[in-house]
This record gives structure tokens, C-alpha cells and sequence, in this order.
């Protein structure tokens, strides 16, 4: 029965499971999609490894014999030569942890305009006239960009982005102030 099983369903469960991981990946990397592909990312990363050993069980002489031919190494010695470069990056920009960044963006997501206007060097109406321009309903700066996403039917990402934006631009809601560096 447990053979029946992982000759039904290992490759298949394998091949699943490497999708979900290889687009979540891919998003991750160039910051698109929802913030759900990062846990989608992570645990279903790590479910993939029971229909992983179930894929290696099922073609273990396969892999043996290519271990007997010596064509596994090479690969093997890649991939993980590959990861070396990776633990000597300085701690700084985007490498190491982006953690971070996952933590901050609820955090922007259910702040009112009100809180988030300084970040941008604006006032509340400021920041809820860049928001109007750009196409977002927005009543007051007591809401949060969640609810004005979700007003406006666009992604809560998207309105993040919006709000964010470098002030610096001049574009529509501009405040035209700017603290002074000393």
C-alpha cells in the first residue's frame, strides 16, 4: 500500500509543492505578489520535503546509479558551492534577513495618513491629496491604507507604494516641505 502510494503520488505531490515554492520564490525575489507568498513560501517549503523523500524513495536505485556513475557529485558540489557567497555579504541592504521588511509593512498597512504623513514629509491633507490623484478614495487622514485600498479596489501594497513614494518628486500632493539637513 505504501508503495502504491509513493508511486502515485510522490512526483506528483514533488512537482506541486516545487511550483507553489518556485513562484512564491520568484515573487519574493522581485518583490511582487501579496504579503501571504512569504509564509506560503516558508511552510510550504518545508512540506515539500515529505513528498521530497517520497520522490528520493521511489527513485532511490535511479539515484544511486547516478551516485555509481559519478554524475551526482558535480551537481551536487554546485548547488552547494552556489550557497557559499551568501554567508559572507555584509549585513547591510538587501542581503541577509528580510524579515524586516515583512514586520513593517502591517505595521504601514493599519496606520492612519495621520501617523504616516511625517514619514513622508507631509501633512494628513498632503498625503491624502497624493492618494486622490493617484486614484484612491480617500475621506480623511484617520483612515488606513488597508481601508483605503480596499475602498479604492486596488491591493493594500499598491496603496503602501502609493503613499510612500518619494516625496522628493513634486508630483500631485506634493507638500513642498522638506525638513532641513544639518
Amino acid at each position: 500500500m505504501f508503495k502504491t502510494f509513493m508511486n502515485r503520488y510522490g512526483t506528483p505531490l514533488t512537482t506541486g509543492f516545487f511550483i507553489v515554492s518556485g513562484v512564491t520564490g520568484v515573487a519574493l525575489f522581485f518583490h511582487w505578489g501579496p504579503t501571504a507568498f512569504h509564509p506560503i513560501h516558508e511552510w510550504l517549503s518545508m512540506v515539500l520535503l515529505a513528498p521530497f523523500i517520497l520522490h528520493l524513495v521511489k527513485n532511490w536505485t535511479s539515484l544511486v546509479n547516478y551516485a555509481r556513475r559519478k554524475t551526482l557529485y558535480v551537481p551536487l558540489i554546485i548547488a552547494f558551492a552556489a550557497c557559499i557567497p551568501f554567508f559572507f555579504q555584509a549585513p547591510s541592504g538587501h542581503a541577509g534577513n528580510r524579515q524586516t521588511e515583512f514586520m513593517a509593512l502591517p505595521v504601514l498597512e493599519h496606520a492612519p495618513l495621520t501617523q504616516l504623513a511625517p514619514l513622508v514629509h507631509m501633512d494628513a491633507d498632503g498625503l491624502v491629496h497624493r492618494l486622490q490623484a493617484q486614484g484612491y478614495t480617500v475621506g480623511s487622514g484617520d483612515q488606513t491604507l488597508e481601508d483605503i485600498a480596499k475602498a479604492s479596489g486596488h491591493p493594500v501594497n499598491d496603496a503602501v507604494v502609493a503613499a510612500l513614494q518619494n516625496s522628493h518628486a513634486g508630483g500631485p500632493g506634493h507638500s513642498g516641505h522638506h525638513p532641513h539637513q544639518e
